[in-house]
């Protein structure tokens, strides 16, 4: 097992695509393995696309890109405006709750990170903003997508541990509103000393904002029917994404009507391209999972892990931990397709709801794509919007600090993550 760590880290510093550099691990595993015959490699390639619960993925994926360009995101960009946009820092805050909004429509934080630093990012510059500044809240805000559901980390993760989705996204609203609210606290902290400008120097009006809402309503109603959906057990979390293509074309071409036969063709080939990038990794990442289950990793990890620590939380915070370190150099998906079932064992044995650790996982693996040195998130505000990844990783540290103290809270306060899947599926 540690021929492939090595020859997986080796890749990587050669600057192999992730997908390529897994599967030549995973194929390195078979060729150096006695009585291993190759083909049952590439029986783990194709067994990993065969998967129905896999398919909300692409599922969700189109969606999401066909509702940006329903014009969903100018309608969630007013709600946010109108909302945050007086407080002090009004255009970072807006930022933020945007990232809220646009969870339950992207699933992803990249994509919304990209997003807001092409709509928001000149804007908060033109207006005063440091660019380190604006791009940390931007970046760093888009964290939150990890949680509210869609969450294509969540869905992932429900899959290759075989943990209920539909308890997993409800298990993440009430942390993604939590981690809304410290990051929205610590920029408004921030924005006060610097004297940063807001957006709307007028409070807005119940009827403003209302009627902001009732313009944005099928998007603010997409998250809700979805969870619904999923509990009321009218579709399985599969379904559900197929659903939500139809709804996001349903909702461009009658209730906005903005979407055209050319935008929804440049949705396929966004999304063609965004799952073939995923999937492919889900493919090549079959290859090192027989491997570790093969070689029995989880066991042998668990036994270390467990060896001299008697407390279950201080356990999971050794495992958040590496997750956090190890999110410095992977990739997320990477993280939770290889990882998961190394470390859901491990926590089952010590009695924590895989439910609970998911949301914390994906937490922190997320976040690995907003700090240096790999960072997906990072790199692509940064380049938008011509940061330094020196002033942006020195203005990210309080965010970053934030929801990392959030996360503690959240490890040691079960409740919090788990008190909606209770309610809703029962214990």
């Amino acid at each position: 097992m540690a021929l492939i760590g090595i020859a997986f880290v080796v890749l990587m510093i050669l600057g192999m695509p992730v997908a390529f550099a897994t599967g030549i691990s995973g194929f390195i595993f078979f060729m150096t393995t006695q009585g291993m015959p190759m083909s049952i490699g590439v029986q783990k390639i194709a067994s990993m696309s065969q998967s129905f619960p896999l398919l909300a993925v692409p599922f969700f994926v189109l969606a999401g890109h066909l509702m940006n360009e329903s014009g969903i995101t100018a309608r969630l960009l007013k709600v946010a405006l109108i909302s945050v946009g007086w407080m002090s820092g009004g255009l970072a805050q807006v930022a933020i709750v945007l990232s809220t909004l646009m969870g339950g429509v992207s699933g992803s934080a990249v994509a919304d990170a990209a997003m807001e630093a092409r709509i928001l990012g000149p804007t908060m510059v033109a207006k005063g903003y440091g660019k380190g500044f604006s791009a940390a809240a931007i970046a760093v805000g888009s964290l939150i997508t990890a949680t509210i559901p869609p969450s294509i980390g969540l869905i992932l993760y429900g899959f290759v541990g075989n943990v209920s989705i539909g308890r997993l996204f409800l298990a993440g609203i009430i942390p993604g509103v939590l981690m809304m609210l410290v990051l929205m606290l610590t920029t408004y902290i921030i924005a006060k000393r610097r004297k940063y400008v807001v957006a709307d120097s007028e409070r807005p009006t119940f009827k403003a904002f209302a009627a902001a809402c009732w313009d944005a309503k099928w998007a603010l109603l997409f998250p809700v029917a979805l969870v619904l959906a999923i509990r009321g057990g009218l579709f399985t979390p599969s379904e559900v994404g197929a659903a939500a293509v139809v709804y996001a074309l349903v909702i461009g071409f009658f209730a906005h009507r903005e979407l055209t036969l050319e935008k929804v063709w440049q949705s396929f080939g966004q999304a063609t391209s965004d799952v073939g990038l995923i999937m492919l990794i889900i493919l090549m990442s079959g290859m090192v999972g027989y491997a570790t289950i093969y070689m029995q990793v989880p066991q042998e990890l668990a036994g270390w892990m467990l060896a001299g620590i008697t407390d279950p939380n201080m356990i999971v915070l050794v495992i958040l931990f590496f997750l956090l370190v190890a999110g410095l150099a992977l990739d997320s998906t990477v993280m939770v397709l290889l990882l998961t079932p190394i470390f859901v064992p491990i926590i089952t044995q010590i009695g924590m709801d895989p439910v609970h650790f998911g949301i914390l996982m994906m937490s922190i693996v997320t976040l690995g794509g907003m700090t240096w040195p790999s960072g997906s998130a990072m790199f692509a505000v940064c380049s938008l919007m011509n940061v330094s990844i020196e002033e942006y990783s020195i203005e990210s540290i309080p965010f970053i600090t934030a929801v990392v103290a959030l996360i503690a809270v959240l490890l040691f306060v079960p409740d919090l993550v788990l008190w909606l899947p209770r309610l809703a599926f029962g214990s």
